[in-house]
């Protein structure tokens, strides 16, 4: 496997500044690496695996890169600031607040149409993908823990790639007053290829169900048969 190209660009000015982008795999959660592997159960009487044990809910959580906060943003009662040095971009038309905001009125008649603050984290890198390839923004995989919950979105980045991509959200807490530190996670990115699904259905013949008992009887029975039959190796990701 070869790596994918993802070339992130930023103002001159501004490069000292800013926190770069960095592989998933980087990002995890002080939580996920206190968790222990396993934890007693009361109902089976002894002790289980833990989701840290879990390769899909893992590699969900490393997959991709992530963008980070720029700054300290301060939220006090329902106001944000933040305190950032920041010097004038060279680039007119360039963001210099970590956040901007959005009114509730862009949501009405969506699910999404609430008492949550609507914001939207800025960009200050741009994103380039190779040819036929788009870019998946979504929430931090499984960090529920954040006060926000960035909203999915899908961008030609092989083609837009000359401004920044800015990243939705809802801010869920209400009640957070404190710091969101800078360098926190505001968005997961997944590059996917833009191609056409052929779907394809069919029954599961004799072999086939042979199979199927088999493994699910490993799966049930013996611990990592995934991880170590069929997982495939990750590679850490690098930057130049």
């Amino acid at each position: 496997m070869h790596a994918m190209q993802v070339t992130f660009r930023c103002d001159p000015l501004l490069q000292d500044h800013l926190p770069r982008p960095r592989p998933a795999q980087q990002a995890l959660p002080d939580w996920v690496r206190a968790m222990r592997p396993k934890a007693f159960s009361p109902l089976h009487g002894r002790d289980i695996r833990t989701i840290k044990q879990c390769p899909p809910f893992i590699d969900a959580m490393t997959h991709g890169f992530v963008i980070l906060l720029p700054c300290d943003v301060r939220v006090e009662r329902g106001v944000f600031s933040w305190d950032w040095d920041l010097p004038e971009p060279g680039i007119d038309g360039h963001p210099r607040a970590p956040l901007s905001f959005h009114v509730p009125e862009q949501l009405g008649g969506t699910p999404l149409h609430s008492d949550a603050v609507a914001l939207k984290f800025n960009s200050f890198w741009t994103i380039e993908l190779p040819p036929g390839w788009s870019l998946l923004a979504m929430h931090p995989a499984n960090r529920w823990d954040l006060p926000f919950r960035t909203l999915s979105g899908l961008v030609d980045a092989d083609r837009f790639h000359d401004v920044g991509i800015n990243f939705p959200a809802l801010w869920t807490d209400a009640q957070f007053d404190g710091v969101l530190p800078k360098g926190t996670p505001v968005a997961q990115c997944c590059p996917v290829p833009r191609a056409e699904l052929a779907l394809s259905f069919g029954t599961i013949d004799a072999q086939g169900a042979g199979r199927y008992e088999k493994l699910a009887a490993e799966v049930l029975t013996t611990p990592g048969v995934y991880r170590k039959r069929f997982r495939a190796p990750r590679e850490r990701g690098g930057q130049s």
